[in-house]
């Protein structure tokens, strides 16, 4: 396993199951920007957001709990969009992303809605 990564772990009956944050934060991304509406991830280098844990990935903050994951998500949506539905989307989007791909119980999925795209 690379040296500086995070992983978060999941023991099973035949061994643990380590997946470093960055791809479960890929995978949040992905799920995140497939959503009609949104415009882009933000970062808390590129406006006010200041997070209280690091971010995983660029607009993306894992935080691993003993019950799970919460996943916190900074976004920007497109002017036109009713910012509470397109949220709503990507919390369910992202949830079932990451319970597909990871197998990880996901407690939350926080959606920071950064700012909205006029283009």
């Amino acid at each position: 396993m690379a040296e500086n990564k995070e992983y978060i772990t999941q023991q099973e009956n035949t061994g643990s199951i380590l997946i470093s944050e960055d791809v479960v934060a890929s995978i949040a991304t992905a799920a995140a920007l497939e959503t009609e509406g949104v415009s882009a991830m933000l970062s808390a280098a590129g406006g006010d957001l200041k997070p209280s844990r690091k971010m995983s990935a660029k607009g993306v903050v894992i935080e691993p709990e003993d019950d799970g994951l919460r996943i916190t998500l900074y976004v920007m949506i497109r002017c036109g969009y009713v910012l509470a539905e397109v949220a709503g989307k990507v919390q369910k989007t992202v949830l079932a992303a990451l319970q597909d791909m990871t197998g990880f119980t996901i407690r939350s999925v926080n959606v920071m809605i950064g700012g909205i795209c006029f283009d």
